[in-house]
């Protein structure tokens, strides 16, 4: 199964596209860029259509999705752990 997708090989967050991803899983991400897979420990409960982090990001850090810059990081985001606005902001204010 399919947990999450990401674009590039060199994107720091994929998308989570099931429901119930809990912490303690292995996730499968699809690379579609490439047409492979990516396994990776869930280290937090994460909802659907929101981010893992796939590697250690620090505060300053860019964040890549989809191999675009969607922000920065503003709080310590270990591999495996939800992305999403309480650590992720834009860059634009």
């Amino acid at each position: 199964m399919i947990h999450c997708v990401l674009h590039d090989p060199n994107d720091s967050v994929a998308v989570v596209v099931v429901e119930d991803v809990k912490a303690g899983q292995t996730l499968t991400g699809l690379i579609l860029d490439e047409d492979r897979t990516i396994t990776l420990p869930c280290a937090q409960d994460i909802p659907l259509g929101h981010k893992v982090a796939l590697k250690d990001m620090k505060v300053g850090d860019t964040v890549i999705k989809y191999g675009a810059d969607v922000g920065k990081v503003v709080a310590p985001i270990k591999a495996g752990q939800h992305a999403h606005v309480h650590n992720i902001k834009t860059k634009r204010w």
